[in-house]
């Protein structure tokens, strides 16, 4: 089955860093030496020979202090006028102008500020949530530089803008057996930065196989969570995992001949923090028949991340209590074994502190069974919609998409197998609904889900 690849960018036409500035200038003198001899096929040829020369020279130059540019006659290296390093140099924060800061680390490797996991994903579920756009030459409010290493400094917090050829410093490569939420996958070029260069967090195993993880990174044309294939989608045998020098807590002993558990990163309560009036339990009076409030929305909202949304299909931001509500609360109940009035659909204190602590068994999906309430199938979680999976949930999908007009891409489906086709035809769904970035990345999440089959 054909894999997404990651595409692997250019710099921006106007990149400001030292190494796309002199690359620019190489080509400019290339371009302005004058073809002599009328144009003859030799001349032509030793022209074009300076040109790509030229760039050799910028590209494997880059990294060091001087970058040498061939041209002839010569009688020795011609030293470029602003050498410098490849993109995505070390910079501090806010870009070249700026000032180092102290945020974290001083941008030393040596001198590194403790930090623990969940504050690690924490940071990087800023940018996600801010949906940070990607430039190598942009740098977000924080001071960090909007590309792939920006990204990994500011989620360890590092006190400098580091790069693909530095970040390893401040790290220790470690096994794929190692692996732990806020470590890093990294890829570095050095014969070539700009070619294929990448670099990305780790946030957890997607299932037991380990083939595929749950990646933090920043990518055109903003920052987005997706599950990948191990160790990436292009040059996946070249990235290397490494741990942070400066994390905390985790470390999972070695047991020989075990597989070591990854440590699961916290998650914050699906419903109102610690000390929130609204995590205490409203009373039953609030649940009554035709009773309109804002606890029966809060109810709603909490039921669906735990699997009822065949149980609203037009939305739940309706304040009043309705049978949908009533339905979705029983469905929850009977999902934590209970039975007779335990399971009666009316919320009370218990089933209030299993919602808003996010604790208890979910709502089990249907899917290959009758519909539920307004012909919604039950959602059967992002698992099922993988590279590699086969699930009738995704046969469902295929054929609803078909239905709905978003079916161009199948050529001999829809199938039980999770397949390219039916990704680029969720994400064809998905954009139709107005969304854009990491909302329409092709991998059906549960509002996808309702809208399909509403």
């Amino acid at each position: 089955m054909p894999m997404p690849a990651f595409e692997e960018y250019e710099p921006e036409g106007d990149c400001v860093c030292r190494g796309c500035a002199q690359r620019r200038r190489s080509l400019a003198r290339a371009r302005a030496i004058p073809l002599r001899d009328g144009g003859h096929p030799a001349a032509r040829g030793a022209r074009r020979a300076l040109v790509l020369a030229t760039a050799a020279g910028v590209v494997l130059g880059g990294g060091g202090g001087t970058a040498v540019a061939l041209s002839a006659p010569a009688t020795g290296p011609v030293a470029l006028d602003d050498p410098g390093s490849p993109q995505g140099g070390r910079t501090p924060l806010h870009g070249p102008k700026g000032k180092p800061g102290n945020p974290g680390a001083p941008g030393r490797p040596g001198a590194v500020k403790r930090i623990d996991r969940t504050t690690i994903i924490n940071r990087a579920k800023l940018w996600l949530d801010a949906q940070v756009p990607y430039s190598m030459s942009e740098y977000w409010t924080d001071g960090y530089r909007q590309d792939c290493s920006g990204y990994v400094s500011m989620a360890w917090n590092l006190g400098s803008n580091e790069w693909t050829g530095s970040l390893d410093k401040f790290a220790t490569k470690i096994t794929k057996d190692e692996l732990l939420p806020g470590d890093m996958l990294l890829f570095h070029n050095p014969a070539d930065p700009t070619n294929g260069s990448h670099v990305v967090l780790f946030g957890g195993w997607v299932d037991q196989t380990r083939n595929h993880y749950v990646a933090y990174e920043q990518t055109r044309p903003t920052t987005r969570k997706l599950a990948t294939p191990y160790g990436y989608w292009a040059n996946a045998a070249k990235y290397v995992p490494y741990r942070f020098n400066g994390v905390t807590g985790g470390i999972v002993p070695q047991v020989p001949g075990a597989v070591p558990a990854p440590a699961p990163v916290p998650e914050p309560p699906a419903g109102p923090k610690p000390g929130d009036p609204a995590r205490t339990f409203p009373g039953a009076d609030k649940f009554a028949p035709g009773a309109t409030n804002d606890h029966v929305a809060q109810l709603g909202r909490m039921l669906v991340e735990r699997g009822a949304y065949r149980f609203y299909p037009n939305g739940v931001a309706d304040r009043t209590w309705s049978d949908h509500d009533k339905r979705a609360t029983q469905a929850f109940q009977r999902a934590q074994g209970w039975t007779g009035t335990d399971a009666d659909g009316v919320p009370g204190a218990h089933t209030w502190r299993l919602l808003v602590d996010k604790q208890g068994k979910n709502i089990p999906p249907t899917v290959g069974a009758a519909p539920g309430p307004g012909g919604v199938r039950a959602y059967p979680g992002a698992a099922v919609f993988r590279p590699g999976q086969s699930h009738p949930a995704v046969e469902a999908l295929g054929r609803q998409l078909v239905k709905k007009g978003f079916g161009k891409y199948y050529t001999a489906g829809p199938g039980a197998r999770w397949s390219e086709a039916d990704r680029r035809s969720v994400e064809a769904f998905q954009r139709a609904q107005g969304w854009r970035g990491a909302a329409a990345n092709g991998y059906p999440g549960p509002e996808t889900w309702r809208r399909l089959f509403a």
